[in-house]
């Protein structure tokens, strides 16, 4: 296979001062993107700014031969990321990758967990992936394309002091699945990385060092691999979940079984009494998008019965 490059193209990776983001604009710049690097350059928690982070992985691509800009805006506010795609336009006169990566960390769980929590975890991932897919739209549709990758995690799975993180990341699920609907008649796909690697926001403190001993190594390089295929002209699929790290790459997705279907007015007991039927996974189905499911869902509402037809 020939080498999958990105000459002539933009990107825009926010989040990209360390980590992950640090990790897919090198990538993508060293594969011939010209990078807009995003990074607020706060905390973890998401509190204070820094133009450092941003500066500092421009240096590193440029000095590598590479084609990168630094941004320092907020992506949780609609003129930061309005700002953010106008970095974008301004120096490289278009957009054609837009990577949402950008995220906080603040652990707290039930029942000590607050609202305000919650809103600055939906602020940044979810808000902030909206407000800067929104910013770029136009662009992508007037060119007749554009490539957007979301952030999810496999913390929407459930862990322990994780709430608001994990509801904010199945927020960017549903958010994908309706934008590469609107998105499939302009040659926009919009597909989602479920990450893993052992960043700041994970637990670890550079994921550029050695694993500890009886540790996995997770650096988010191995990550980026599978966000540069989503980010490519060549990628084949939209709206699905890909997780990747530490060496391995799978698919995620979200599938109902084919369930029981009551013979007359259900009951709690049909449900009680039908339960494994219910939970049965032998026939399960994925479905496309929502029209898809209820097709599925109602097929049995729509049957002919075997004894109705021509003799």
């Amino acid at each position: 296979m020939s080498e999958l490059r990105f000459d002539g193209r933009v990107a825009v990776v926010t989040g990209a001062g360390r980590g992950l983001g640090r990790a897919y604009a090198r990538l993508l710049a060293a594969r011939g993107a010209s990078v807009v690097v995003n990074d607020l350059g706060g905390t973890a928690e998401g509190e204070g700014s820094d133009v450092g982070p941003a500066q500092a992985v421009v240096a590193e691509i440029t000095d590598a031969g590479g084609a990168a800009v630094a941004d320092t805006n907020d992506v949780s506010t609609t003129a930061g990321a309005e700002a953010i795609i106008a970095t974008a336009i301004a120096t490289y006169g278009r957009i054609d990758i837009l990577v949402n990566n950008a995220g906080i960390m603040r652990w707290a769980g039930l029942p000590d967990i607050d609202v305000d929590n919650l809103r600055a975890h939906l602020d940044v991932h979810l808000v902030g992936s909206f407000n800067t897919t929104l910013a770029a739209w136009p662009h992508f549709v007037e060119q007749g394309y554009g490539r957007v990758v979301l952030t999810t995690s496999t913390g929407t799975l459930g862990l322990p002091n994780n709430l608001s993180y994990a509801a904010a990341k199945g927020g960017t699920i549903g958010l994908a699945r309706s934008a590469k609907l609107a998105g499939a008649e302009h040659n926009i796909l919009v597909n989602l990385i479920a990450p893993a690697a052992m960043t700041r926001l994970g637990g670890g403190s550079d994921d550029e060092a050695p694993a500890a001993e009886g540790m996995p190594t997770m650096p988010s390089s191995a990550a980026a691999p599978m966000v540069a295929y989503l980010a490519h002209e060549d990628c084949p699929v939209s709206g699905e979940i890909y997780t990747a790290g530490a060496g391995r790459f799978a698919r995620v997705f979200i599938a109902s079984t084919d369930g029981y279907v009551a013979d007359g007015e259900p009951t709690v007991e049909d449900v009680a009494s039908h339960w494994a039927a219910i939970n049965d996974e032998t026939d399960y189905y994925v479905p496309a998008d929502l029209m898809d499911w209820s097709a599925h869902y109602l097929a049995h509402q729509f049957r002919v019965p075997d004894h109705i037809g021509p003799e």
